[in-house]
Formats: C-alpha cells, structure tokens, sequence
C-alpha cells in the first residue's frame, strides 16, 4: 500500500540514522556525522558516513546513499513496505489502518496463503506416498537429496485429476478459492474442475517473505504437452515480476556482493547445493524488467549464467535487450556462458563448484555481449558490411538512457570499430572460416605473434624502464587529484569506482576519499599538510617520480582546466580498460593451461594484442605530450 508522506517523516523523525544503521555497522563519532566501515564492500579504511541532522548515509567506496528505508532494502533486501512496517513498529508509529475493502482483500489474500501452503504441505506428502516412487527416483538422478528436497519443500503431484482437489476440499476450501489460487482447470467447456498439475515434480514458488504463491511442475511423462508447467497468474502471483528462490538468496547475496540467475529450478537448487545460494531464476520467461529491477536489489552486477547452446545465447541476447534502456553508472549485467552442451546441473554434478567458479570468473561484461551479438550477425568482409555493423551498433547504445553512460560505451565501441580494418579482419576470417562464430573479445590480433606486454615504443621510454604502464597510469591518476585537489570532491565517485594495484596509490586514494568526505576545500598547502600527518609524503614522491615526462605537463596548477579534465577521463578509460583485459589475460592463460588447443590460443593472442593497443596509446599520448610543469 501507499503511506502518507508525513507518515514516513515521522518515523523519520523518531529513528536517527545512526541509530538503524548502528546495528549492522560499527560507527564513531565523526564531528557532526557519524564513519564506519562500508556494509557495502571489504575496506580497512572506513568510508561509510551517516548525518543524523539531513537523515542519511552515504557510503563512497560503493557511491549507495539513502534513508533509513533505503538501508534495510539494500542491506536485507527488503521490499519498501516490509522497511515502513518493521521501522514503523520500531518507532512506534501506528500504520493507517485499512478501508473495509482494503480489510477484505486482505482477508481474501491471506485465505489463498493458506490455501496455497496447504497444496505446498500436499505435494510434499505425495513425494513420500506410493506414487511418488517414479519422482523420487528421477531426484536421485538429478543428486537432489532428501535434505535438499525438504529445504526447497520439492513435492510431486500424483497423477490423478482429482488428488489435490478432493484434499482441500475435505479442509473446506472452495472450488472457487482453488481455481482463483490457480490449482484447478475451470472454465466454461469444463464441466468439473480438475487438478491443473499432475504427475509432475513439484517446485513451490515464494513471495519475497518466503510464503509460497504459486508452483512450477515438470513432467514425469515424455507424452506430456509441456514439460515445465508454471501456475498461471493469480491475485498473489504474476511470473514477469518474482524471481524463484529470491527469498532464499537475498540474504546471500547482499552478503556476497553479487546474485547468479540461471534458467531453471533444478539449476538454482543445483547451484545452490554446491555453495552458491545467491542464485535465483526467471519463471519460464524472458528476464523481464520487474526482475531485472529485482537483480539490481540485490546486487550492481548481476551474473547471468546461460546454458552452452544457441537458445543460451538467444536467452543472454533478449536479457541485453531488456538492459540496454535500465543501464545506469551503478547497474550493469554480466554474462556468463557455459560450456557448449551444458546446463548449470550438468557442470555442477560434473565438475562441483570449482567448476562453476571458473565459468562465473570468466563472465563477461555486458558490452562484449553486445558486441559479440553484432559482429555475428553477418560477415564483415567489405566496407559496405562493417558500416552495417556500425549502424547496428549506435542504435542499440541510442537506448542507453543515462547519458554518462552512453559516453563510455559509444568509446568502446568506438575502439573496437577502429581495430576492424581489412587486414586485421582478413586474418581473423582466415582463421574462422568466413564468418563462423566469434568469440566476446573485440578484434583479433593482425599477426600471430601479438606482442605480450608493452609496445616496442613504450618499451623504449626511460621512465618506463624497470615499472609496468599500470604503475605510470595510478601515479598519474593519483597525483592529478593531488594536485588539483578541487577535483576530488567533483570526481569522487569515479575515484571510489577505480581500482588501484600499487600499494602506494591504494594509500592515496583513500587519503585521497577522506578529503572528499570531510566536504572542507583543500589547496595544495592543505593537501601537503594531509599527507604529511598520515606519513605519506614519500609514497607521493614515489608516485610522482613515476608519471611519465608526456604526462607531466598535468602536474602543473596552472594547467589548461578543459584539457585536463579531458586527459584525466582519458587515462582513467586507459585505466578501466586495461584492469579489464588484464583480467581477462588471466583468464585466458588459465584456459590455456588446463586446455592446449587453437581456441584457447587464439582468446590469449586476441587479449594480448588488445592489451598492446592500450598501452600502445599511452606510448602515443607519452610521445605527442608536452614536457613542463614542478608536479606536486
């Protein structure tokens, strides 16, 4: 239901921020704010902050901010309604109460609860009787253990048309209040109503509280119409807005920073049985933007895990679609395909979770998703294609709505296209057969022999001897924002989103967090002094001494301002960029040891070549730059 504003101001009122969040982070007084550690992400430096006086939290190392409310939905995954009603009780507020009409929908509703627990409580006992032999069986088969089953309440619907319906009716429940639970066939060319499911395997599907509202069944028999049977859509159930098991994994996944969907029931039990209980499961549809609002509760970055087939492919294509337009700098999709041949259940009764860990570590992001869809949608041999190619592209990146967004994606895009010259495409046709299937990786490399870490040019660079284009990138990024210290607060977000690897920059970025977060201004006397009390002023000479001569002209406080900001968005995209195909470097040579053959090969040459064009153009950058500049 809707609650009155003044309703929600009062309970406002009455919980102190700190007082809601006191009991799941440890806070110290701060001045007038509150610090403690972020709930959100590991951190030893606290960067999680709760102002009592303006009634909210804002944690920097993730960029979450809210009330309240928003703290047990993100925190607990709870809907907004279950937040006022808990914190409402707490407060001591009393809730408006019902109409007449509200009081017997209400009533109706918990009825069909009831209703529907009772026909959980049924299929349950059914799996244990006589008829359930061929379902328990068919379990085994699958590795779901009685234990298991008991903790999914999984249940088989015997066989005959009237089993259930006979048994509620001998509780006093209605034909009317079964067939509007959506237990029975009723319709005007059906003179009796009868069971809707029979001999199947019975799965209860659960509201958010954990109270079931609907059931999905699969069939015993080969000759059955359908194979998975879902409940049709109900006063308490709508399959496009609930996603099964989500009662069970929230908490998981809140926990674990991260939710896992897959396709079917039997693949969200399997999954969870062998250590992964934040995985939930669309209802027999297309990811649906209700469920994809559902993923994002529970985590920015949600995994889709499809099956290794051409129908997996299509599912992670139209789940893209649903994505594109619900896009935001805090929530994006990551995809993960299986092996050719193989769903979930197989990969975890084959391989056990140290299996399903390798597939979700080499999940890709949502871009090369998109590109990938693209580029095999036809050859591109000829000019005539690869202008296709672009068309297609830039109207799918037109239905990212945040603008910020759209920026990022169309540069890579951008730099892909830009690898797609007639050579590099030439070879890489070669190599596939004309147009067979393509890899998520961007272009492949023009010779077989990609170089594996810094081009020649950068290799030659002095500054660059005896450190990695990783170290030269966080020290510039890093001694920017040291310098021009009014940057911070205008690009903390960005900053709380990077990742550094030196231990150096790790430091300075959070002193670096810390002076966003106190909100006073800070002039380079003022930013000196900081480091000097937190003994960090060698770390920052070290630092400096690392940014390369091209670059140092950024150092200088009276740089250009617009030219900065746009060498600083550079090398944090350099930057961004390069902590990804790092990754996915590692990734490849993995692969590459547990399997020698010409694919594996071909991803780590491809990962190698694209790491060679970044560093590449920091060579570039480094050689076109103009020396000058003190540096802080």
């Amino acid at each position: 239901m809707r609650y009155p504003p003044q309703i929600l101001e009062e309970i406002r009122a009455r919980l102190p921020v700190s007082a809601v969040v006191g009991k799941r982070v440890r806070l110290k007084k701060a001045g007038r704010e509150w610090k403690g550690l972020s709930p959100f992400n590991a951190e030893k430096t606290p960067s999680f902050y709760v102002n009592d006086q303006k009634q909210f939290y804002h944690c920097f190392s993730s960029g979450k901010h809210g009330d309240i409310f928003t703290f047990l939905m993100e925190t607990e995954g709870l809907s907004f309604p279950e937040a006022v009603e808990r914190l409402a009780g707490e407060a001591g507020v009393p809730l408006p109460k019902l109409t007449h009409e509200d009081r017997a929908e209400e009533v109706k509703r918990k009825t069909l609860y009831d209703v529907m627990d009772m026909a959980a409580e049924f299929f349950e006992a059914s799996l244990q009787g006589r008829f359930g032999m061929k379902a328990r069986d068919y379990l085994a088969g699958r590795s779901l253990s009685p234990e298991t089953q008991k903790c999914f309440r999984i249940g088989y619907a015997p066989p005959e048309r009237f089993a259930l319906r006979d048994h509620l009716a001998a509780k006093g429940i209605s034909i009317d209040m079964m067939a509007e639970a959506g237990l029975l066939i009723v319709g005007e060319d059906v003179k009796v109503p009868y069971d809707r499911f029979r001999d199947r395997v019975m799965f209860p599907i659960c509201d958010v509280r954990g109270r079931v509202i609907a059931f999905g069944g699969r069939a015993m028999s080969a000759d059955a119409p359908a194979k998975y049977l879902n409940s049709p859509d109900t006063p308490l159930f709508n399959k496009g807005r609930l996603l099964y098991n989500y009662h069970l994994a929230r908490k998981p996944a809140h926990d674990r920073g991260t939710v896992i969907a897959v396709e079917g029931y039997v693949d969200v039990i399997s999954l969870s049985v062998a250590g992964f209980p934040n995985t939930v499961a669309p209802l027999g549809t297309a990811l649906t933007e209700d469920q994809l609002a559902l993923l994002w509760r529970l985590s920015e970055d949600p995994i889709l895990c499809f099956d290794g087939d051409k129908a997996g492919r299509r599912a992670a294509y139209r789940a893209l679609d649903t994505a594109l337009p619900n896009l935001s700098s805090g929530k994006s999709l990551r995809f993960a395909l299986l092996p050719e041949g193989q769903d979930p259940d197989d990969l975890a009764r084959s391989g056990g979770r140290t299996a399903i860990e390798r597939v979700l570590a080499a999940a890709k992001p949502l871009v090369d998703i998109l590109w990938a869809r693209e580029t095999e949608a036809a050859p591109l041999d000829t000019p005539e294609r690869r202008a296709a190619l672009e068309r297609r592209l830039r109207e799918s990146l037109a239905l990212i709505r945040d603008e910020t967004l759209r920026r990022y994606y169309r540069e890579d895009v951008e730099s892909r296209l830009a690898g797609l010259n007639p050579d590099s495409r030439a070879n890489r046709f070669n190599r596939q057969g004309g147009g067979g299937r393509r890899d998520f990786r961007g272009p492949a490399p023009t010779t077989p022999n990609a170089p594996k870490s810094v081009s020649p040019l950068l290799a030659k660079s002095r500054i660059f001897v005896g450190t990695t284009p990783g170290a030269a990138r966080e020290a510039t990024i890093v001694c920017i924002f040291l310098t021009h210290s009014d940057l911070i607060s205008k690009h903390a977000e960005t900053l709380v989103d990077l990742e550094f690897e030196g231990r150096d920059a790790q430091m300075m970025r959070s002193l670096l967090l810390d002076s966003a977060a106190s909100g006073e201004p800070a002039d380079t006397t003022v930013m000196r002094a900081r480091l000097e009390r937190a003994g960090l002023t060698q770390a920052a000479d070290r630092l400096n001494a690392l940014v390369r001569p091209g670059d140092r002209w950024m150092l200088d406080p009276h740089a250009d301002p617009l030219r900065l900001e746009d060498a600083l968005r550079q090398a944090i995209t350099l930057h961004r960029r390069a902590r990804t195909l790092h990754s996915e470097l590692r990734a490849a040579e993995r692969a590459l040891a547990e399997e020698d053959n010409e694919t594996n090969l071909a991803w780590l040459r491809e990962v190698q070549n694209q790491l060679s064009s970044v560093e590449g153009a920091e060579a570039d950058l480094d050689k076109n730059g103009s020396a000058g500049g003190a540096g802080f």
